[in-house]
């Protein structure tokens, strides 16, 4: 982990999906805070199964950032950020 080592006040860990056994693994070997960025091709993905009804948008988006909580996220950064909010704000 180069960027603790020099310093960093923070992790980051990006594309978040598709990576998050490093994110565990990072958790387990740091108490820096880390930070997870679900890019814009992993919020496309979503809105796109959505458009053509594929998921049940707002569960399939809750559980991935659940996921990413999970994996051991401090921090997300995300362009579902308002959706997100809104959903946990109505539950």
């Amino acid at each position: 982990m180069e960027d603790e080592k020099q310093g960093a006040d923070i992790l980051m860990v990006k594309p978040a999906l598709a990576y998050l056994d490093i994110v565990k693994e990072i958790r387990d070997h740091t108490l820096l805070p880390l930070a997870l960025y679900n890019v814009s091709g992993e919020y496309a993905m979503l809105k796109l199964a959505q458009k053509h009804n594929l998921i049940n948008y707002e569960s399939v988006l809750l559980e991935t950032m659940t996921c990413f909580k999970r994996a051991g996220a401090d921090m997300i950064i995300s362009y579902h950020a308002k959706e997100v909010a809104n959903l946990l704000q109505r539950n």
